[in-house]
């Protein structure tokens, strides 16, 4: 356990009374300009921890002055445990040996006897001493700075060599899930399909049809968390809602084309329906807008007698289009979507060198 290290107001006031107690110790009522000099040097500690270069400064008269020297060493560490200027802090431990070597008014330095020789080297030690100890503790400081960073820069590798692991899991387990689940549930809605087709037994033809639509479903939600899986290592918003009905007109309003937009559609379509008319709305607006630059278009939505139909035609293209990449994906998805839904896709030119894209689905009256 860490011990607690005390308020910094209360070793500033410590050290200050410290300080004085040393003046008093030293003090002489006839010498009046060496106490005041002293008392300066004790109170100017206050300010070592914004200023410690001026406090060494104003501490220093009181060394030469007079015999309190406690200020000024505590001065001289508050600078060296600060300042990483080597020289200046050699500087300053000079200042101090030669102003307490020194006695004014008389500034006589005698070096030819023991007796001084030994006072210039304790009293030269004392100011190393200092420098070295404010030098120590600015290296424990630095080293417990770096000691942190250290553990911050593990964790978050840590962290990384986790995320890392359950990306690999993750896209393993959407491979598998596109591979052999989302292929099993294909064949399970196609032979529900032929059956439902070929089978004259009226519980039969409705067992088939539930069949067919709950495996269709269960499709579109794998398809989804196929999805969700492979984006790993993206952000926490990746588990948005699919696009519904609500949305197409958003879409169709920020798609850059002048455009006629018509919708007579009920609420209550069921999801899949509702994702495969934004698809193929979302499709047929950027073909638009990849080879008939400058085209306008037109969006009809209908509803009549259990069939969806939506319609999305754009006009001959203004100006020339730009060779653009495509994955020719698009259309073949939208005709999967589709005949698993039960419905059909349509597309081709039309008579004034424009393009249509037509969907229909089968779907149940909400009325």
């Amino acid at each position: 356990m860490t011990a607690r290290r005390p308020p910094p107001l209360v070793v500033d006031a410590a050290l200050v009374a410290l300080a004085l107690v040393d003046v008093w110790v030293h003090w002489d009522g006839a010498e009046v300009l060496r106490t005041a000099f002293g008392l300066g040097g004790a109170f100017a500690l206050l300010l070592r921890r914004h200023h410690p270069l001026l406090t060494f400064v104003l501490t220093l008269p009181a060394v030469l002055l007079s015999d309190a020297i406690f200020a000024g060493l505590a001065a001289l560490y508050t600078l060296g445990s600060r300042s990483r200027r080597r020289l200046l802090l050699v500087c300053c431990a000079l200042a101090f040996t030669i102003c307490d070597m020194t006695s004014l008014p008389s500034p006589t330095v005698v070096l030819a006897g023991g007796e001084t020789l030994i006072t210039l080297g304790y009293t030269a030690a004392s100011a190393a001493a200092a420098v070295f100890l404010g030098q120590l503790v600015q290296t424990r400081q630095d080293l417990s700075m770096r000691l942190v960073e250290i553990s911050k820069a593990r964790d978050h590798e840590a962290l990384l060599t986790a995320e890392a692991a359950l990306a690999k899991e993750r896209a393993q387990l959407a491979r598998e899930m596109h591979d052999v689940v989302s292929h099993k549930v294909s064949l399970i809605a196609v032979r529900a399909g032929a059956l439902q087709v070929g089978t004259n037994d009226a519980v039969g033809k409705d067992e088939a049809t539930t069949i067919r639509q709950l495996s269709v479903r269960t499709l579109d939600e794998l398809r989804h968390m196929v999805s969700v899986l492979r984006a790993s290592g993206g952000h926490r918003t990746e588990l948005t809602p699919q696009p519904s009905l609500s949305d197409v007109e958003q879409l169709v309003r920020t798609s850059g084309i002048d455009m006629e937009f018509r919708s007579d559609l009920p609420e209550g379509l069921p999801p899949p329906v509702e994702r495969a008319i934004y698809r193929t709305v979302q499709e047929a607006l950027t073909n638009a807008r990849k080879h008939a630059p400058g085209a306008s278009a037109r969006v009809l939505l209908s509803h009549e007698r259990g069939l969806v139909r939506v319609t999305v035609t754009n006009s001959a293209p203004s100006r020339p289009a730009l060779s653009l990449p495509g994955s020719q994906y698009g259309l073949v998805s939208l005709h999967q979507r589709a005949a698993l839904l039960g419905g059909s896709v349509t597309h081709g030119p039309t008579a004034d060198g424009g393009y249509e894209l037509r969907l229909e689905l089968p779907v149940p009256d909400t009325a």
